[in-house]
């Protein structure tokens, strides 16, 4: 079985086992769905990129020379477009990453997110990453801290693909704003 089946096996595993309180509840059919509080949750972040052999490989032959580990700096664009009674929140978002600064190489990637929030401010989500090197599925997850009107997202991404695998750890903030 290669890495990139294993993490991914890993990363689903967990996201199961965070939502495993969710199937015990159930909502009746008078309990409409409301829109979610309008909220901008965008803001700054910062990481570290772990990459495989053959993720490297691929960005030399794209002209970059990279070590096992790259640094990530970008934006986040987050909507919140759904919320339940029992204080889920359906999100998507937007994540532009520029990688590989630290080496003297840029970069590029961008990933389509949709997903989930739990009351206790767990997260998940998964959608399309492209960068140079190719298209692949991010799947991600992670909590968010907050402290008074400062929110901390904390967040772990794999990103399987055909060239390697790619390991990504991200912190960021942003402030409650409506």
């Amino acid at each position: 079985m290669s890495k990139s089946v294993v993490y991914t096996i890993v990363v689903i595993a967990s996201l199961v086992v965070m939502t495993r309180d969710a199937s015990a509840q159930t909502q009746e059919p008078w309990q409409a769905q409301k829109p979610a509080e309008e909220m901008s949750l965008s803001g700054p972040r910062i990481g570290v990129t772990f990459l495989s052999d053959g993720v490297r490989e691929k960005i030399g032959e794209l002209g970059g020379d990279v070590g096992f580990a790259i640094s990530q700096f970008g934006w986040q664009h987050e909507k919140r477009f759904l919320s339940s009674p029992a204080g889920w929140t359906g999100v998507t978002e937007w994540v532009f990453l520029l990688g590989g600064l630290d080496q003297g190489t840029a970069i590029p990637s961008a990933s389509w997110l949709v997903g989930a929030r739990t009351s206790s401010s767990l997260e998940f989500a998964a959608g399309p990453n492209v960068t140079p090197a190719g298209f692949a599925l991010a799947i991600a997850g992670g909590v968010t801290l907050r402290t008074g009107s400062l929110n901390i997202p904390v967040n772990l991404a794999v990103v399987p693909s055909k060239a390697g695998s790619r390991i990504s750890m991200l912190i960021g903030f942003n402030g409650r704003r409506r």
